[in-house]
């Protein structure tokens, strides 16, 4: 019988030998998980830095032209500006001059249609 509880002892400790064993190897397997997740994920991001680059230089290379055309309305639409100002005060004062001669120049007769009576 000793020998029997003996044999049980080795079982057991046998058993939990191996129960840490497995928990070892699990914690080793989710470790190496979350180390290989990791790699992928710096990876994920590297590529898609690489790719939002290759994007932005197609992108600018095909509406670079549109962005240059916004500053170009831009400053044609300042010049034009700056022109109509130039021209309103080269005349302003002789358009003012010809409106005061138009009103003030009064002329009274009496119009074709009115009729005298009697």
């Amino acid at each position: 019988m000793a020998s029997q509880s003996q044999g049980i002892q080795q079982l057991l400790q046998a058993e939990k030998r191996a129960a840490e064993k497995v928990a070892e190897a699990r914690k080793r397997k989710n470790r190496r998980l979350k180390q290989a997740k990791e790699e992928a994920q710096a990876e994920i991001e590297q590529y898609r830095l690489v790719r939002e680059k290759e994007f932005k230089a197609k992108e600018d290379a095909a509406l670079g032209s549109h962005g240059n055309s916004a500053t170009e309305v831009d400053k044609e639409t300042l010049e034009k500006i700056k022109l109509i100002r130039q021209n309103y005060e080269q005349h302003k004062e002789v358009v003012l001059n010809n409106l005061l001669a138009l009103i003030c120049d009064i002329k009274p007769e009496v119009h074709l249609n009115y009729r005298i009576n009697g």
